[in-house]
């Protein structure tokens, strides 16, 4: 899937030079929603490094390490601040185990939903934003024609390559230019993070 994508993104002169200069690993995913979840509220606004230490720590309060629903509903607010969450971020993990275990999300398939409509779903819990569910379509869920306008980095990297200025504009202006890259934007956002960061 990756290698057509690629070949179909390198027609577009813009994307050409990134296609043919930077390695793009195939992606892995669990598919775990409800994990992929949990972690992404753990990284909200921090950095990887950070966040990876705190989601460690948060999972070594389960055993086995892995938080199932009943589990991350029985903690105590102190204890989830004891590995280093904060306060609204401890309310947030219990939210998403409450709404996973009241929808009987488990074993949801969610090949049966579009992408707006997981976006839509997910996004009913307090603390899950747009951006998050984009992140867990992409990698999780492995949807292919993903193009996340809000995230900074792909910002930055529309901005460079197209020469764009940051004003009221630049998200539509983005969504505009990236048209051409259907049905394979998930493949050329993590083209543009890896530039950008290259």
């Amino acid at each position: 899937m990756q290698q057509k994508a690629l070949a179909y993104l390198a027609q577009d002169p813009n994307l050409r030079p990134l296609v043919e200069t930077i390695s793009l690993p195939e992606p892995q995913s669990s598919g775990d929603v409800y994990y992929s979840l949990l972690d992404s509220i753990v990284s909200q606004q921090l950095s990887v490094k950070v966040a990876d230490v705190i989601f460690k720590r948060f999972l070594q309060l389960f055993p086995g390490e892995y938080p199932h629903l009943h589990q991350v509903l029985a903690l105590d607010k102190d204890t989830l601040r004891s590995v280093g969450l904060s306060g609204p971020k401890s309310a947030y993990l219990q939210n998403a185990a409450l709404f996973f275990q009241q929808e009987s999300l488990e074993k949801k398939d969610w090949a049966e939903l579009s992408d707006e409509e997981i976006v839509t779903f997910l996004s009913q819990i307090k603390g899950v934003g747009r951006w998050t569910v984009e992140m867990i379509l992409m990698f999780t869920l492995q949807r292919p024609d993903l193009f996340p306008a809000d995230d900074l980095g792909i910002q930055q990297g529309m901005m460079r390559l197209f020469g764009l200025e940051r004003d009221r504009h630049l998200k539509a202006r983005m969504v505009e230019l990236a048209e051409p890259w259907r049905p394979y934007r998930t493949t050329a956002s993590r083209l543009l993070w890896r530039w950008k960061d290259a």
